[in-house]
Order: C-alpha cells, then structure tokens, then sequence
C-alpha cells in the first residue's frame, strides 16, 4: 500500500542519537531518519555515497581538506571512498539516502556500528 510519511511524527518516534532509523525504501536505498548530537567517527563507505539532508539544525561535516556547513534545509552528498566526520554541536535532524548494504560507521567497526536497523 502507497502511503505518505510524515518526517516530524516520524522523528519524535525516538531519542536515541547516532542510531538511523528506517522510514521507507527507494530501489536498493533506504530513507532514514537519524538525531545526531556532538561528534561521530572519522569514517568513509568505500562502495557507497551517503546523501545528508538537514531537517532541522546545523550540521559540521570535517573532511580531511576543509569542512562543511549544512544548514537546515541544504543537502550534501559525501562521494563513496571521502573520509568524514559528522558532529552536531546541538540536537540535529537529518534524513539519509543510502544503500541498503550501508553502515552507519562504513569502514570502522566501534561500540557505534549497528549492524541490524530497526523500522519506525
């Protein structure tokens, strides 16, 4: 059944921060929600790209040769193979498109990887 999903209900379904959450499929991509807040893990996914869409906030992407900015409602797609570093310096909601294979950690393995995503 064809349905619509609402991102802001969606988004108040969890608190936990670092940890997507699955709202739909798109082809061999998940679309998912996630909360982040402070600093992640340099990391980079060497077969996928990674597409960011800031819902709400403000987020900082380190990369190796300068950093970016994305402001609500900006996008960023991080190219497969770039080592990155997300941080939040405040609660921040974004959608992420990416392959099914994708993990969050990509080529790292921490006490951050989650290896089964559940479905909200």
């Amino acid at each position: 059944m064809i349905s619509t999903i609402n991102i802001a209900e969606s988004f108040g379904r969890f608190q936990q921060r670092w940890t997507p959450k699955i709202v739909a499929e798109l082809n061999d991509s998940y679309v998912k929600l996630a909360k982040l807040e402070g600093e992640f893990v340099w990391h980079k996914h060497d077969d996928e790209d990674e597409l960011f869409l800031v819902v709400r906030g403000s987020l900082l992407i380190r990369l190796r040769d300068g950093d970016l900015h994305v402001e609500e409602g900006e996008l960023v797609v991080i190219p497969r193979g770039v080592e990155h570093l997300p941080v939040a310096d405040e609660e921040v909601q974004v959608l992420l498109i990416e392959p099914k294979t994708t993990l969050n950690t990509g080529n790292v393995r921490s006490e951050r990887t989650i290896e089964k995503l559940e479905w909200i």
